[in-house]
This record gives structure tokens, sequence and C-alpha cells, in this order.
């Protein structure tokens, strides 16, 4: 983050600060004490909040301004996605240094409106106080029929376990910002590209339409699944703690960014896929035909990497036995106050 010399927050205080942020908001919701947000008849409202805080989640060295408000929204948005729900807007809470500049916070919004517009996703309201570090806390709202909501306990043995997009390169990109000096192997084109996944990552929610056509009317038919921010063996895993189930997934099967051959060993590069997280891609669980035809219908770096099956235990395997078989957990990727 770039403190250049501008005007700063305590120069026009709260209210100052937010006329600016108002702007950013459509003029007929702000304004009382709480959105109002309308819902279609027969939709439930789902709820997700997520909290960022400078030097935790983002730093100056990794994003820009613009890229922190891209990636605070995404990360919503994602979780939105991954209950199956369609966004209806944000709510936006900040805590700020008094001396950051109010050029920061006005391209953190800029970031925030270039993803959200995206999605027809409005800043509805919000709340801003003086703090030591910067910490941004945004609460997306969304609706989805009550049958077609997507929770992480509804994963049945003999699933197939599908995830869109590659796995890792949000890690790589992260990697690459931290050491200019890596990668020397890779092409202009793949250095930015994965660069650009962990600074501005996609929220899936384009696959939502493509699996309710598939599905036709709304059914009672069970999907379990989650996004895979935390990491792809988090996801899984979650999913079967919450189902009482386990799993098999096959390494060779989960999708890789293709400058990962010239860059990391195979290794490093499974490393990065199950636990690097914050690559905001689905992981779902549904019967394998279902699975097959969403392949079919998406056809880009989506994949079936396993299987549910009885019992407990999630086993990573290795068809062409290069590494012993392990148990995915969750204590090898990013967890709080470990």
């Amino acid at each position: 983050m770039n403190r250049e010399f501008s005007l700063q927050i305590q120069e026009i205080g709260e209210q100052g600060l937010l006329k600016i942020l108002q702007r950013f908001c459509p003029s007929e919701i702000i304004g009382d004490d709480a959105a109002v947000l309308l819902t279609e008849d027969g939709q439930s409202l789902i709820v997700t909040t997520d909290v960022l805080v400078d030097n935790i989640h983002f730093s100056e060295i990794t994003t820009s301004p613009e890229d922190v408000g891209w990636r605070s929204a995404a990360a919503n948005l994602s979780d939105l996605a991954a209950m199956g729900a369609s966004p209806l807007g944000i709510t936006v809470g900040l805590g700020l240094p008094g001396n950051l500049a109010v050029s920061w916070v006005e391209r953190l919004y800029q970031g925030m409106t270039e993803c959200l517009q995206q999605h027809n996703a409005p800043i509805v309201g919000g709340d801003v106080v003086r703090s030591p570090v910067i910490t941004i806390a945004i609460t997306a709202f969304g609706q989805a029929h009550p049958h077609r909501i997507i929770r992480r306990d509804q994963a049945q043995v003999g699933d197939a376990i599908v995830v869109t997009g590659v796995h890792g390169a949000s890690r790589a990109g992260l990697e690459l910002l931290l050491h200019p000096e890596l990668g020397k192997n890779l092409s202009d084109k793949d250095r930015k590209t994965l660069i650009r996944a962990h600074q501005r990552p996609q929220p899936r929610l384009d696959v939502l339409p493509i699996l309710w056509q598939i599905l036709g009317s709304p059914s009672l038919l069970p999907i379990a699944g989650m996004d895979s921010s935390d990491g792809l063996a988090d996801a899984v895993v979650q999913i079967c703690r919450a189902s009482g189930v386990g799993a098999v997934v096959e390494c060779t099967q989960i999708p890789l960014p293709k400058a990962f051959e010239v860059w990391l060993t195979r290794e490093q590069a499974l490393e990065y896929a199950l636990y690097g997280g914050e690559d905001f891609e689905l992981v779902l669980c549904l019967p394998k035909q279902l699975a097959n035809e969403l392949i079919q219908h998406l056809n880009q770096n989506v994949a079936i990497i396993g299987e549910i099956t009885e019992g407990s235990t999630v086993l990573l395997n290795d068809q062409y036995k290069e590494f012993p078989d392990q148990v995915l957990s969750l204590n090898r990727g990013f967890q709080h106050f470990s």
C-alpha cells in the first residue's frame, strides 16, 4: 500500500469520509440505520461475513488498495456462491488509522466496486471507526431457493468430488510477489497470470446457473459443497466431517496451472494446490452422472478429483505411486492463532 502524501482521514473526520464513501452506494438505499433488501417470493436470505486485517490478509508488498478492495469483495461473493446464493449487496465495516490517506480508501472502494459490478451487487451501507490497523469487515447478503442451498453436510457415499478451476495459482502468485527472484523459467504471461490469480480472484458465481440448468426445477437432491478459500484439502475435509463420511482424492486429477510444469516439483505443486488457499474455487459433491454433465457444460479446468467413501478418513491417493498415500488434514493450511 502506497501511503503517498495526500489529504488524511483525520483532516476530514468521520462525516467527511462517509460523504465520500456514500458515492459508491445507491442513493435510494443509504441514509437510514439499516439497509432494506427485498428478496423474491420463495427465496431464503443468505448472509456471510468476512474480516481482513492489514499484514495478515494483505500487505503493501503484494496488493494495491484496488486489489485489497477486489479481494475483500470476492471473498464474500465466493462464500455466497458456495451456498448456491445470488448476491444482493454488501455492507462494509472499516477500521482505519487517522493518518491514512483518503485516496487509499477511495481506491479500496474502487476495487470493491469493480468486483461487485460484475455481479450486480451494490454496497448498501457500513460503518467506519478509528483503528491502529486497517481492518475491513464485509457482510454480504444473497438469496437462494430453499431447495437449492448448498450445504457442507449433504455429501453421500459414492458422490463424485468436483472442483472448478485450477488450484495453487493464488499461493504461487503470492510467492512471486514476495520473492520476485523465483520462477526464472516462467514466461511473463505465466507470471502475470499467477500474480493476478492472487490479486484478483474470481468468485465462481458463474457455475450456479449451469448447475441449476442441469438439475432442472428445484428439487431435494442433496449437493454438498463449499469454496476452497482455505485450501482444497481444507474444503474436502470440512465437507467430509460435516457429512460424516470419508473420501479418496486422486492427486493426479487435481487441476494445476500449466506454469507449474516448468517451475515447481510435483511435490511443491501439490502442496500449493492442497494447502495454499485463496483460490476461491468451488468444491462440490454430487452424483457422478450430474458431475459429468457439469464438466461437459463448464468444459475448462473442471475435474472429478475423487469420491466420497464410507468411514471418516480423507485419503490422498497417487495412482503412479510416486508418493505414499497420505491422510489430508486441517493442520497444514493457514490457521488463525496457530
